[in-house]
């Protein structure tokens, strides 16, 4: 999904407007965006239902900084396990704590960028 909202918002904020149910990933099957358009302070969000030890395992990078958020909901309050402010780049193993729906969300500053991506689904060995 991809939001656009007339000027600049703090990301956790922009996050909750912009809420998308979670994805179907397939695991351990690499989802790849590649080239994605993000247009001034436009937002884009790829959802995933983890449970607690599941893993996201991603890279990302944008030819303009852009700020990145892994952001749920507890109790109605957005939580953020991960911030990165003006990033080109990033590349991980995010591990989940708890049982939610997570969302990694990319939003654009003051340029466009253009945004590519892959994130892979790692199950917890059960």
């Amino acid at each position: 999904m991809t939001c656009r909202v007339p000027g600049l918002i703090a990301g956790v904020a922009l996050v909750a407007a912009c809420a998308t149910q979670p994805a179907k990933l397939q695991p351990n099957v690499p989802k790849v965006v590649e080239w994605l358009t993000l247009a001034p302070y436009a937002s884009h969000e790829e959802c995933v239902h983890l449970d607690a030890g599941d893993r996201l395992d991603y890279y990302f990078e944008t030819g303009t900084p852009v700020q990145f958020t892994i952001w749920y909901r507890e109790a109605g309050v957005v939580l953020a396990p991960v911030t990165l402010d003006r990033t080109t780049r990033d590349s991980r193993v995010f591990e989940a704590a708890l049982a939610h729906d997570y969302c990694m969300t990319w939003q654009a500053r003051e340029e466009e960028a253009l945004l590519t991506y892959r994130v892979t689904l790692r199950p917890a060995h059960r």
